[in-house]
């Protein structure tokens, strides 16, 4: 698993539509209403998703914003107590859980990337040019270098990789409307809203604001059911489209700085199997192991639940749900309990 590719475990909460399937005549398409003055044209939703799945830019560089209020305190616990102490270990899970995390973003490329995640006076990079990787903590003076092997993916942490995560997830039941024109970042976009109909869903709706000149999402929000405000949020609050200077993806450590080698599972601090993911679209749900303490712990407090899987504990959310087996699987997806019990079951 890819160090850049890691943050697609959370691809199912921000699903987006597919042109071929607008195209194949599988949804509902609305129209762009343009605003009036200096608005950009109209455009139709099948028009926008076509867009949206062809976008990409030379490079860019900006800040991100990315916020999340699930209303999971239990969840948050249990990142904490399988999580380790590493610099891109449970804390930082945990505020993309539950809270707001403003990250700086450079790109210039597909192999040339650079994360800043800033908090107070301390900053924490991830930095990828080529086939080289470094993370780096200012607050403890530590960094990690690893070898990314060849065909290794990336993930930039913005809008475009919300966005791209689930670029299969719409269906023909899905509803593909659009709200209108909007200013995001100060940039002219377009948003389109997809409302899933299938009932194993938990996400009401997904909000993607797309650039109106490069048609890249500048921001992505994802309601649960019956919700007015946004449980997962990721928007560029600034952006340039200019392609960064090679040095902004040179790495150098500072004086004193304690570095370490290693593979991508002890530069994350990683305990748990690699993630899978099983099915697809809106209900699609992802499935690791916990290491058995780390299983054990985990469940304290949790409500126990059981079925034909065994038995276990859950976690049950307005968007989100966690089952917990007491043989350490552990099945998480914007999904109702009956889908995870059915995936559990499956998967025995």
């Amino acid at each position: 698993m890819s160090v850049f590719g890691s943050r697609r475990v959370l691809h199912w909460l921000a699903p987006v539509a597919a042109a071929a399937v607008i195209v194949g005549g599988g949804a509902t398409a609305g129209t762009i209403v343009a605003r009036a003055d200096s608005a950009p044209p109209d455009r139709s939703a099948a028009q926008l998703l076509v867009d949206l799945q062809n976008a990409g830019v030379d490079g860019l560089s900006g800040l991100v914003v990315e916020s999340a209020d699930l209303g999971l305190p239990l969840l948050t616990g249990l990142v904490r107590t399988a999580g380790t102490r590493h610099m891109f270990g449970a804390s930082r899970l945990v505020t993309l859980l539950s809270g707001s995390t403003t990250v700086r973003v450079w790109q210039a490329g597909e192999h040339r990337q650079r994360l800043s995640l800033l908090s107070g006076q301390d900053q924490t990079d991830l930095i990828r040019d080529g086939s080289d990787v470094w993370m780096w903590n200012s607050a403890d003076r530590l960094a990690s270098h690893l070898t990314l092997p060849a065909g290794a993916g990336t993930g930039t942490g913005t809008p475009q990789e919300a966005a791209d995560a689930a670029l299969a997830a719409i269906d023909p039941a899905t509803t593909v409307t659009t709200t209108g024109a909007a200013t995001v970042a100060g940039r002219d976009a377009y948003e389109l809203v997809l409302h899933p109909e299938d009932p194993a869903s938990l996400i009401g709706q997904v909000r993607i604001a797309l650039d109106a000149e490069h048609h890249i999402p500048l921001r992505v929000e994802v309601y649960a059911r019956n919700a007015t405000a946004p449980a997962v949020g990721v928007e560029f609050q600034q952006i340039s489209f200019a392609v960064p200077d090679p040095e902004q993806f040179a790495f150098n450590p500072p004086p004193g700085t304690t570095t370490t080698e290693g593979d991508i599972a002890a530069v994350t601090g990683q305990r748990t199997t690699a993630p899978k993911l099983i099915g697809d679209g809106w209900t699609s749900v992802l499935t690791t192991r916990l290491a058995a303490g780390a299983a054990k712990s985990a469940i304290g407090g949790l409500p126990e639940v059981s079925g034909p899987w065994g038995t276990g504990h859950l976690i049950d959310g307005a968007l989100l749900t966690v089952l917990i087996t007491d043989d350490a699987r552990v099945y998480a997806g914007p999904v109702t309990r009956e889908r995870l019990f059915e995936v559990a079951a499956h998967r025995r």
